[in-house]
């Protein structure tokens, strides 16, 4: 199957079936969606929604996150993965928003790239969220199913993003993000993915070498 055909494959039936896909971290505003996306690395998305209450009550915005000390914050965080490093991220991110835009979230990938702790798949995320950017985050889970699927062969994050903003419409870019990676969380997974229960097997092409592989075997039975 052509690559462009499996795109539009893909997108159709993530149309369909997960028009409502967002994000699964709690945040109510750019402020906040950026610390808890901070926190996210290496982390879940679920253990982050557990932290983060306290930490947004304890700093409600930039100016308070900036002045608190990084063992403060390191309290409130310690059950994250790297809170050290995120305890000093947090702090300087929060000082640059101060400093170079008025306590206010960036709304360019460039700008927010430049905030400590704040990468490509990092900026990509608020950007898209928060700004209706059309720009695709790649994280592990959407650089593992892009691949699985077939939507891309790129070796890298950024050559898989590349592949992905070239390929999907710039309406369901925001999205895009949030489909690929609910179905690598949810279906198709790092170990194990669920194939017999995935809507994406009839045109993903580790479900075509898988039947291929099966073939054989089956034959000799």
């Amino acid at each position: 199957m052509r690559r462009a055909e499996r795109y539009s494959k893909a997108i159709e039936w993530f149309r369909a079936n997960a028009a409502g896909a967002a994000s699964e971290l709690h945040f109510d505003s750019p402020y906040q969606l950026i610390v808890a996306v901070i926190l996210s690395a290496q982390c879940t998305d679920r253990r982050v929604n557990m932290v983060t209450p306290a930490l947004f009550e304890a700093f409600p915005d930039a100016k308070a996150l900036a002045a608190a000390s990084e063992e403060s914050i390191f309290n409130l965080i310690r059950s994250v993965s790297y809170p050290n490093n995120k305890a000093r991220h947090l702090k300087g991110m929060a000082s640059r928003l101060i400093s170079d835009f008025g306590g206010e979230v960036p709304g360019s990938v460039e700008e927010l790239m430049t905030l400590p702790g704040v990468g490509r798949k990092t900026a990509n995320v608020v950007a898209s969220i928060v700004f209706n950017e059309p720009v695709i985050a790649v994280d592990t889970h959407v650089y593992r199913v892009s691949r699985r699927i077939g939507l891309s062969g790129g070796k890298t994050p950024f050559s898989v993003e590349k592949d992905l903003e070239k390929n999907i419409p710039e309406e369901f870019r925001a999205i895009g993000h949030h489909w690929l990676i609910l179905h690598g969380r949810y279906v198709c997974t790092a170990r194990k993915p669920h194939c017999s229960e995935c809507g994406l097997r009839d045109f993903c092409a580790h479900y075509e070498k898988k039947l291929r592989e099966e073939k054989p075997r089956d034959s000799a039975a």
